[in-house]
């Protein structure tokens, strides 16, 4: 039986699965989390502490087809200025928890395009974030930059502003599939932003790439990261793209008929891994590159590496706030997300509330599985005594949810004395396996392909 087949038997081409960037998962957030709740969680905090903050920009001035954000295209600025100024008056409502001395260890602004705010705009938001809580030492401040939506005078704002990490999406530099998608970006445009940005002291660089678009072959794959391999990031982001035009409508857009094949989609993955490996990127879990030095690999090395709602990880801190419309916090005690509506998050700030439309609270039992799930992701393979250590679970209960899971994963899964380890030969596998330690009911409708 060949490997593909192996992987045919087990489901991997049929299956739609979590990306499991949270467990729970976002469609088990419920109304449970007020914004009274919310703002209980942000008293907690604890004085001196380092947190992380995500503020999210829904505006685009293109609606790119494959993009299954919550974003909203607009020809004018005057609603992203209108929507910075109740980012703004939240921040203020934040400042009014948060206790002495925090500082922020991470600072992400993601949309939507965050490079559509004008200059002065840039520089007033970020001006208003550390009044509110400054950057701590070594703390990292990124921001999703999109090619066609960026200027040197933004730039320049950016860089003032304390940015060191920047974050270019380029999905694919092939015209025709650009076209088919909805995003057109050449080579030459995002090697300008690329020589720009590092002009101007910015010393880290991301980029993301997909896999599994419409006309993506394997000559097609391989000339996309040549090109960007070029540009010589320090991480990549290899995602899958996830088709589901029934959350998406504009997806509806793209030719289904067109896309790849599961099992093309794995030999694309792969041909992109290889080329990654090749230029001496180190593979970060299940999708993501990183140069040695970066501080992915390092965490991956020392067995800090996280998942979060970006992806993966170095990120120490506790509490991740999200400011701004459908965005995610989480606390110790939980997942906190935003008012998905624009108007109804402006809406509720400008009455002076927090926007907090729903969430999760975690039970001892959510802490050990997501711990699980997070050890299956991040490092393939789970501690038996960390976990028991831990999370209130013997090792005869632990090793009888393993136990069940390696048979069905016979000769792709090792489970023993230290645990449950998924081997390299399974690793396709893995957001598959990672299902089976999920303690809610899952309907396929809204996940992605498991490859």
């Amino acid at each position: 039986m060949t490997y593909e087949s192996q992987l045919a038997r087990l489901g991997l081409f049929d299956a739609r699965v979590p990306r499991y960037t949270s467990y729970p998962t976002a469609p088990q957030f419920s109304d449970s989390v007020s914004p009274k709740v919310f703002g209980h969680w942000l008293d907690q905090i604890a004085p001196g502490s380092r947190i992380s903050l995500y503020l999210h920009v829904p505006f685009c001035r293109r609606l790119c087809w494959f993009c299954a954000c919550r974003t909203q295209g607009t020809s004018s600025l005057d609603p992203v200025l209108a929507y910075v100024e109740e980012l703004k008056a939240e921040l203020r409502l934040l400042q009014r928890r948060l206790p002495e001395g925090v500082t922020l260890s991470r600072l992400h602004w993601g949309g939507g395009t965050p490079t559509l705010l004008p200059p002065e705009a840039m520089r007033d938001l970020a001006t208003a974030i550390f009044d509110v809580v400054p950057l701590g030492t070594d703390a990292e401040f990124s921001v999703e930059i999109d090619p066609n939506e960026i200027d040197g005078p933004r730039l320049d704002a950016l860089a003032a502003a304390g940015m060191n990490r920047a974050s270019i999406g380029v999905q694919d530099f092939d015209p025709e599939i650009q076209a088919t998608i909805g995003r057109e970006q050449s080579y030459d445009l995002t090697r300008d932003a690329v020589e720009a940005i590092r002009a101007r002291g910015v010393a880290s660089l991301n980029a993301d790439i997909l896999y599994g678009l419409p006309h993506q072959s394997e000559a097609r794959m391989a000339d996309s990261v040549q090109k960007l391999l070029s540009l010589s990031p320090d991480r990549v982001a290899l995602y899958g793209y996830a088709h589901v035009p029934w959350m998406a409508r504009r997806q509806q857009l793209i030719p289904a008929d067109a896309l790849p094949r599961p099992e093309e989609r794995l030999r694309l993955f792969d041909t992109a891994q290889r080329l990654f490996e090749w230029d001496g990127y180190q593979s970060i879990g299940i999708d993501h590159f990183a140069r040695p030095e970066d501080g992915l690999a390092v965490a991956q090395k020392q067995g800090t590496l996280r998942r979060n709602f970006q992806g993966y990880t170095d990120d120490a801190a506790q509490v991740l706030v999200g400011l701004g419309a459908s965005s995610i916090s989480r606390f110790p005690q939980g997942f906190a997300q935003m008012n998905g509506a624009t108007s109804a998050w402006m809406k509720a700030v400008r009455a002076g509330t927090f926007a907090t439309k729903r969430g999760h609270v975690f039970s001892a039992d959510d802490k050990m599985r997501a711990r699980i799930i997070e050890a299956l992701m991040c490092d393939f393979t789970v501690n038996s005594a960390e976990i028991t250590r831990d999370h209130p679970i013997s090792r005869a209960a632990l090793d009888a949810m393993f136990a069940p899971v390696a048979e069905k994963f016979d000769g792709f899964l090792r489970h023993d004395a230290q645990g449950l380890t998924i081997l390299e030969a399974g690793r396709p596998l893995t957001r598959m396996i990672a299902t089976h330690f999920d303690g809610y009911a899952m309907a396929k409708t809204g996940h992605s392909s498991a490859i």
